[in-house]
């Protein structure tokens, strides 16, 4: 564990330098995402792992058979055969004839799918129109090494897109950007950049998420060319003050400017004080216990350097942040994951 309090405060230096960041790195364009469609299907080919019969599959290879010409009369059980959910990501300007990876998993009495060949199944939208098929073998991968989910599998490029999203992209007279990490200071600085760097007021920041953009005039029916412009303009992001703590791993993340106000800390046998003034320097107090001087305002990175030299345990860090933040001496937010 004391490896990693070395790392820890090797870490807090590191995000002490802020380095510009590239517009399409922190931000989304509204419209430009990928969609989930989904589909029931079945699977086949399967060596004894299967539902074994049931009414959604019985029902389903009635179906199928009748669509081929037969007309079975009694019911269809098989171990060969399992019903399973079929995902995928319909990827943005996705078009007709594009291939996609799709995802297979078991919603039946399956305990493997292994093996298995999933036939032609429909992969529906939220509106419910049909925007992909798939098929093909499935892999699950990893059962030689231990694999704990053979019922779940994925079929590279098993998907192909029926039916594209016109989004009209290159004849937008505006458009959004939004901020993966809302920030009022990010989106002032988003909002400068571009209309520095296009030279007229064409973004304006709406909130903490939202930049607005108008499409200049000699970009109109140019958008591509305007985007791949805009989203290489570098910015400096602004973070939040905050403390990410992960007990179950004693694993702490700091980000932005996390300062101490002049405190007194006494945990075990440590003992810790940031004073006011210039002071400053290390020392003994009383019994022993080590005592160290910390200047006003002193950054956090200091105060882990400090603990780190007396031995402290990522146990101790989470503690004494807690109570920092409790007392009003630590400016900042902690947040427990």
């Amino acid at each position: 564990m004391k490896y990693l309090v070395v790392l820890i405060s090797l870490l807090f230096s590191t995000f002490t330098f802020s380095k510009a960041s590239r517009l399409k790195d922190i931000v989304e364009v509204k419209g430009v995402r990928s969609n989930p469609i989904i589909g029931y299907g079945i699977v086949i080919g399967l060596n004894g792992t299967g539902d074994g019969g049931g009414e959604i599959v019985d029902n389903s290879l009635r179906k199928m058979f009748q669509k081929l010409g037969l007309n079975p009369q009694q019911e269809i059980s098989s171990k060969n055969v399992a019903s399973v959910i079929v995902t995928a990501q319909l990827p943005p300007f996705g078009r007709v004839g594009q291939k996609m990876d799709v995802k297979v998993s078991s919603i039946g009495n399956s305990s493997s799918l292994a093996g298995g060949t999933l036939l032609v199944t429909p992969l529906k939208g939220g509106d419910g129109n049909v925007y992909g098929i798939a098929s093909g073998s499935i892999s699950i991968g990893g059962l030689a090494s231990g694999q704990k989910f053979p019922t779940t599998g994925r079929i590279a490029d098993g998907g192909i897109i029926e039916r594209e999203i016109n989004l009209g992209f290159d004849k937008k007279k505006s458009l959004r950007l939004s901020l993966r990490n809302p920030d009022f200071t990010t989106a002032a600085r988003v909002e400068k950049i571009i209309n520095q760097e296009l030279g007229g007021k064409y973004a304006a920041a709406k909130d903490a998420t939202t930049v607005d953009l108008i499409v200049p005039v000699h970009y109109q029916h140019d958008v591509v060319k305007l985007m791949a412009i805009v989203e290489n303009f570098k910015v400096n992001t602004d973070n939040k003050a905050k403390i990410v703590i992960n007990e179950r791993t004693g694993t702490i993340v700091a980000g932005g400017e996390v300062v101490l106000k002049a405190v007194a800390i006494s945990h075990g046998d440590l003992t810790i004080e940031v004073a006011g003034g210039d002071q400053g320097g290390a020392g003994k107090g009383e019994g022993g216990d080590s005592l160290y001087y910390l200047k006003d305002k002193t950054t956090l990175n200091d105060l882990v350097k400090s603990l780190n030299a007396f031995g402290a345990t990522p146990e101790d860090l989470i503690s004494i942040f807690q109570a920092l933040k409790k007392n009003g001496s630590l400016v900042g937010d902690i947040e427990l994951i």
